[in-house]
């Protein structure tokens, strides 16, 4: 075989692999109870447009959710006149109203601390203020919870603008790419683990052994960043598909998507080193073949190897539409979608390297500075 037929091998793996999750990644059934009381707890800063949404949606829930409490977190947009509305509409619902961030302290693991020491469930759910769950998604999120200490899942990504439409189907396609996700619950080892914070259930008592959000207090990726934490204590994680459990509109801009996973990549993936790596994967994965598809009009000998590439992104892309209900048209804008994700990575490393991680109003230190001050 020729040597450029490693050009598909990276393209066929990433595709073979989205069909086994597609195949075997856990979404929950309807119908399942969480064992004891339920808090729905949601961290919120400046959301006053969808909190109403978020709300009445667990409000309705087929699930009994015994209260829900959300975290102010020193919001301006009006949230609080908001909350105060749907509190009278809302009996179950508590409001903890935030104050200056505590030195050493990333804003949302410390909103998610205070409402934990808040709660009175015996089952925690952390939902963020932009997810809105489907009437058995919390059913679907017991069933998986029974087998697992710590669960968190990936909601159905809705998108509006253009560099939405580019960046958001990548976030799945991370996910799909390169793991059996089952591994991640089947596995001990904490180097096997994934997790989406944006719906995230535990119990009380896990969190306790865990030492609560405090452990992870420094932590811009909390949400790995707790789960790698829970199997080094000899928890169980699970990490399911939330597509039937939730919805959520992530970012509502292009300024947003920017920011939002500049904040996230690099520390996400596990610093410089292995961010490198992820953007060559995704180089070789996504963009090489087209380019080598493309060149096969002055050198023939690429077309078959090139071919078998781009087939391969083809097909996954169209399994994420079949399967996980994504728009046709990410299909066309692909190479594209891919070339920004590529570009907000080497921003996120530019902006940690500087110190200059920006989100919701604040501004966070390196990883390490912000250790050093915990």
């Amino acid at each position: 075989m020729s040597p450029l037929f490693l050009i598909a091998v990276a393209p066929a793996v990433a595709c073979l692999m989205t069909l086994v999750n597609a195949l075997t990644w856990r979404r929950g059934r309807a119908g399942a109870r969480f064992a004891g009381s339920v808090s729905v707890l949601i961290p919120a800063r400046n959301e006053a447009a969808r909190l109403p949404t978020a709300l009445r949606a667990i409000a309705e829930s087929q699930h009994p959710v015994d209260e829900i409490l959300v975290y102010d977190d020193g919001s301006t947009d009006g949230s609080e006149a908001v909350l105060a509305e749907l509190a009278r509409e809302i009996p179950t619902l508590r409001v903890i109203r935030g104050g200056e961030l505590p030195a050493g302290w990333v804003g949302k693991p410390h909103a998610c601390a205070r409402l934990a020491e808040e709660a009175r469930g015996d089952v925690l759910v952390f939902l963020d203020a932009d997810v809105v769950l489907a009437p058995d998604g919390l059913e679907r999120l017991a069933s998986i919870q029974r087998d697992a200490a710590l669960v968190t899942a990936v909601p159905r990504q809705l998108t509006g603008s253009i560099v939405e439409q580019l960046v958001l189907p990548f976030l799945l396609l991370s996910y799909l790419s390169w793991l059996p996700l089952e591994l991640v619950a089947r596995s001990r080892d904490q180097r096997v683990v994934a997790a989406n914070g944006q719906v995230l259930a535990i119990g009380r008592e896990a969190l306790a052994k865990l030492g609560g959000f405090a452990a992870v207090r420094t932590e811009i990726v909390d949400d790995v960043a707790l789960a790698r934490h829970a199997k080094r204590a000899g928890l169980r994680v699970a990490f399911a598909d939330g597509t039937k459990i939730a919805a959520c509109r992530m970012y509502a801009s292009g300024r947003a998507v920017w920011e939002g996973f500049s904040k996230n990549i690099h520390e996400g993936v596990g610093g410089s080193f292995a961010l490198g790596g992820v953007v060559t994967l995704y180089f070789i994965s996504f963009i090489l073949p087209w380019l080598a598809l493309a060149a096969s009009a002055w050198l023939p000998a690429l077309f078959p190897a090139a071919g078998i590439a781009v087939v391969a992104n083809l097909c996954q892309r169209s399994l994420l539409v079949a399967r996980w209900k994504q728009s046709p048209w990410g299909i066309l804008h692909h190479v594209a979608g891919a070339a920004v994700v590529i570009a907000i990575a080497i921003n996120s490393l530019l902006w940690s390297r500087r110190g200059e991680i920006r989100w919701a109003g604040r501004r966070y230190g390196a990883r390490a500075a912000r250790r050093g001050l915990a």
